[in-house]
């Protein structure tokens, strides 16, 4: 389930950085009274307490200049995932969404990703992720929409059987499945095999159940988080994905 922040400090914050401050208590008092200010004399405020206010990011933290400018200035969804290390399969995924006062995170999971690790320069058959910022706009899985609002196709294409690189079991794995825009065709079922890179570059590189060990190149979650993305990611709000290991996130 995914838990939201406390929302209050934020907008603690919202109110300070758009001067909605103070009240009828901050104006001055223009009654006669001997012991008073006079009308139109100066006055001092009274100084403002030290407060910590948790304030929203302006951009995704752990993004360097190079894979912020990658961010689609129209995108209100993303979910960033941060490898362990260039070679690490494993790594953590937290979805973030652009609220009027910042990026703020919704979520955060475990995952694995490839056995290898991560790559700039994915090709078929490397067992490493691609690093990059990529679309999301497909969905699907074996088993029927547990209620995204992404497209989703359903069918018997996404059985998978056999054992993962630690001895285990892949069935289940794609039961809901998200396709990462790598070397794909947007606004296309997961499913479909069209590599506009090359068939060299690889492709097929899904968001889909975690089964316990090291991917191919995809990224997985638990079941549960699973589903809860596909419920929370919405076309309207453009959303991403942007993963790789932390140091090439920081370029």
């Amino acid at each position: 389930m995914i838990t939201y922040k406390p929302r209050v400090a934020l907008l603690a914050a919202a109110l300070l950085l758009t001067g909605c401050v103070g009240g009828a208590a901050a104006l001055p008092d223009h009654r006669p009274d001997a012991t008073g200010p006079r009308a139109g004399a100066p006055t001092t405020a009274a100084p403002m307490p030290d407060v910590a206010l948790e304030v929203a990011p302006q951009q995704l933290p752990g993004l360097g200049p190079k894979t912020w400018g990658d961010v689609p200035p129209e995108a209100r969804q993303a979910v960033v995932v941060t490898g362990s290390g260039r070679n690490s399969s494993r790594s953590t995924v937290v979805l973030y969404e652009r609220s009027d006062i910042g990026w703020e995170a919704r979520a955060e999971w475990p995952a694995h990703n490839g056995l290898r690790g991560w790559t700039d320069h994915h090709r078929a058959g490397d067992r490493r992720s691609p690093i990059g910022v990529f679309t999301l706009t497909d969905a699907g899985g074996l088993l029927r929409d547990p209620g995204t609002r992404l497209p989703y196709d359903q069918g018997p294409g996404f059985t998978i059987n056999g054992t993962g690189f630690e001895g285990e079991p892949l069935a289940g794995s794609f039961d809901y499945v998200i396709a990462i825009d790598y070397n794909r065709r947007p606004g296309t079922t997961p499913l479909d095999w069209t590599r506009p890179l090359g068939a060299g570059r690889g492709g097929g590189i899904w968001l889909h159940v975690d089964h316990g060990g090291p991917t191919q190149g995809c990224v997985s979650i638990e079941r549960e988080h699973m589903r809860e993305l596909l419920r929370t990611l919405d076309p309207d709000l453009r959303p991403v994905v942007v993963m790789g290991d932390a140091k090439s996130l920081a370029r």
